[in-house]
């Protein structure tokens, strides 16, 4: 599933708790994510599933629940 993946990214990159990352989970607030650290995470997104997430594109994820649904909707 495409969750575990993005969680697991996650955790990985940017040493967050695995319990905080929820597919509601506001990137911002809930995980303390700021813009370098969205860039760092978009390029191993990237790298994982092969895909090219545009800036604009990036600057519109809010919560883990829109990166999953952006990535599924490439698939």
């Amino acid at each position: 599933m495409e969750f575990e993946k993005v969680k697991q990214i996650i955790v990985d990159t940017l040493a967050i708790d695995e319990e905080k990352v929820t597919m509601e989970a506001s990137l911002k607030d809930d995980l303390g994510i700021d813009s370098l650290d969205s860039v760092e995470l978009s390029m191993n997104l990237e790298d994982e599933f092969g895909v090219q997430i545009e800036e604009e594109k990036l600057a519109e994820f809010v919560t883990v629940g829109d990166i999953v649904n952006y990535l599924a909707s490439l698939a």
